[in-house]
This record gives C-alpha cells, sequence and structure tokens, in this order.
C-alpha cells in the first residue's frame, strides 16, 4: 500500500494463482460479523418496535397472551403493553432510542444481541463464502466457454446477480429459526424461559416447520437484497482500480442504501409475520395460520397505504448502510490481506525450489 496516498496496488484478487481458501474467506468475514452485529442491533430493535407498534395499531384484535408470555400490543380492556405504556408511541427514530434508553436502560437497544451473534457469524459464513466460490466458478466456467483467446478475465452483469440470490437463499434458511427467536426478543423484552415457551408453542402447532415461520417473506426480501446489492457494488467497484478501506466502505454503503429502500416493504411483511408467533390464535385449540406474503402485504396497505409497507425505512437505511460498508470493508480487507500472503507465500516457495535446485545442481557437478 503506498502510505502517501493511501491507494493500493491494482491486483487481481481473483488471480486463480493467489486466490484466498474457503477458510480464509471465512476468517475475513467473521470478523466483519462481530463488528457489525454490535453496532447495528440498537438500531435492529427500534426497527422491529416501530413495524410492531404499527402491527398493534393496524390489528382489529388484541394480542392477548393468557399464559403470560407477553403484554398485549394494543390497548384492549384498559390494558396496553408495559413498553408501550412507559414508552408512549414512537414519533421516529430517534425518538425511539432516547425512550428506550431512558425506560428501559441503554442495555435494552441489544436486546437479542446473542442470538444475533449467533445468527451473524454462520450466517455471515456461509453468505460471503458462497457468494465468493459461486461467482468465481461463473466468472471462471463463462471465460473458459467464451473467451478462450483472451488473457483478460470479464465478469458479466447477471454472475453477482445469481451469485447473491443463491448465496442468500442458503444463508437465510440455515438461520431462519434463530432470527424467529431473534426478532421476538427485540419485539418484545423477553427472557429465554419465556422464548422457550414460544417456541415450544409454535412447534405444538406447527411442527418442526413452524421454526421456519416467515423465511418466505424473507426470502422475498433478502434474495432480491442480495441481488440489488452486489450488482450495484461490483458495478461501483469496476470504476475504479484503486480499491481502499474508504472507498469499500462507500461502495458498501451506496449498494446497502439502494437495495434495503427497494426491499423495506418485504422486511415490514417479514416481521409482522414472525411476531405473529406469539398472538393469541397460537394458543387456541384452533390455532390460525399466519397471513400468506401477499395477503399481509395487501392488509398493510389497505390499512395505512404506502407508508405502512416502508414502515421503519429510515431505522433500517441507518443501521443497513453502515453495516453492509463495514462488512464488505473489512471482508475485502481481509481478502487482500490473505491475497498478499498467499502471494508471499509462493513466492518464497519458488526462491527456496530454485536455491535447492541450484545447491543440487552445484553438488552433482563436484
Amino acid at each position: 500500500m503506498n502510505k502517501a496516498s493511501g491507494t493500493q496496488p491494482n491486483v487481481d484478487l481473483d488471480d486463480p494463482r493467489y486466490r484466498i481458501k474457503p477458510y480464509q474467506q471465512i476468517i475475513a468475514s467473521c470478523t466483519g460479523a462481530f463488528i457489525t452485529s454490535v453496532f447495528v442491533t440498537p438500531l435492529d430493535v427500534v426497527k422491529i418496535r416501530i413495524q410492531t407498534q404499527q402491527k398493534a395499531m393496524l390489528s382489529n384484535k388484541c394480542f392477548l397472551y393468557c399464559n403470560g408470555l407477553m403484554d398485549h400490543l394494543c390497548p384492549c380492556n384498559g390494558k396496553m403493553p408495559e413498553w408501550m405504556r412507559r414508552n408512549g408511541k414512537f414519533n421516529g427514530t430517534v425518538d425511539a432510542l432516547i425512550k428506550i434508553s431512558k425506560t428501559e436502560g441503554v442495555t435494552s437497544l441489544w436486546s437479542g444481541l446473542s442470538p444475533t451473534l449467533v445468527l451473524a457469524i454462520p450466517a455471515t459464513v456461509v453468505y460471503f463464502v458462497s457468494y465468493e466460490q459461486l461467482r468465481l466458478y461463473f466468472k471462471d466456467t463463462y471465460n473458459k466457454r467464451y473467451k478462450k483467446k483472451s488473457t483478460n478475465m470479464e465478469q458479466p452483469f447477471w454472475i453477482p446477480i445469481l451469485a447473491g440470490g443463491i448465496a442468500r437463499v442458503w444463508a437465510a434458511t440455515l438461520v431462519s429459526p434463530v432470527e424467529l427467536i431473534r426478532t421476538k426478543m427485540q419485539s418484545q423484552k423477553l427472557n429465554y424461559a419465556e422464548i422457550t415457551q414460544a417456541l415450544k408453542t409454535v412447534i405444538k402447532y406447527n411442527g418442526i416447520p413452524g421454526l421456519w415461520m416467515g423465511l418466505s417473506s424473507t426470502l422475498l426480501r433478502d434474495v432480491p437484497f442480495s441481488a440489488i446489492y452486489w450488482l450495484n457494488y461490483e458495478t461501483i467497484k469496476s470504476f475504479t482500480s484503486q480499491h481502499t478501506f474508504a472507498f469499500n466502505l462507500a461502495a458498501g454503503a451506496t449498494a446497502g442504501s439502494i437495495a434495503a429502500f427497494v426491499t423495506i416493504p418485504f422486511d415490514v411483511v417479514k416481521t409482522h409475520r414472525q411476531i405473529e408467533m406469539g398472538e393469541k390464535e397460537i394458543y387456541s385449540e384452533k390455532p390460525i395460520r399466519s397471513s400468506s406474503t401477499w395477503r399481509t402485504l395487501q392488509r398493510i396497505y389497505y390499512q395505512n397505504g404506502v407508508k405502512g409497507l416502508f414502515s421503519g425505512l429510515i431505522p433500517r437505511l441507518i443501521k443497513v448502510a453502515p453495516a453492509c460498508a463495514i462488512m464488505i470493508s473489512t471482508f475485502e480487507h481481509g481478502k487482500r490481506f490473505f491475497y498478499s500472503y498467499n502471494a508471499k507465500r509462493a513466492v518464497d516457495f519458488e526462491v527456496d525450489r530454485d536455491v535447492h535446485l541450484l545447491q543440487h545442481k552445484s553438488k552433482s557437478t563436484k
């Protein structure tokens, strides 16, 4: 790296000779996952609280939990949820941050951090490693088939779209049960005993597949998000060969913000469907299954218009932009580090081999 300018040498990180190995990709992605999780959890709590508040306002019934699992999420028989009674209505992201900190303590902003970390590490590893492996596979296959006489490796626009979408399907399906737990912990301040009871109830009435409740809406949000994100990020990267840490931060934030804006309606639906896990019906003798993604979208739109579909947009953007920036910049930095490490090892190996051959040749002549 040029310390004066802060630029990095123009190297092709996809060079087959020095490509980083899967285990190196895992290490590169873990650090960013931890930092990102700690940073964005408060914003995730605020986003889910705002969306939960909207769901309470839109609902025609009270979410009454007769076993004490949760408070009501709307006024009912003169009662209302504990956090709503103490905080009042949230009038935005900053207002929610301040009220939650004052009434529930600052640590409440990190509700669900433990399952977030449990979710983030494997999800990030699966996602980033899968994306890189798929992208390189598609890129190599394309260039072998259509660019046999060319020494320049090309990457068509559809490769990051396809690789990102497939990688997200695998990662989202893997961690969906953990995300279900995290969403419940953030929508209401629950302890682990209450979460355990809720999960037992879900399994009792919906079986093991109930743990993947909301997966379809999660995929409808995350697969397009991933495709849009990687398309924009790889496009921005192609504008220059000087990929500094700051450049990767800006590129990640920009690509993430665009993808988050486009997919926010599906994020709202995902939250609505997952917090239905503990609704009154689930404790009745004939529990009612969660509404489909399309019906949930229609209901939100009819009851609260376009504004309802973009509930929690600001905290989502505030969360996603820095999260994408931190994650991709640390990952790219890790990739560059391991690329240099692999290149150095390859050079050292060649030097040692040449020295060994010279020594062997010298002994032979004697």
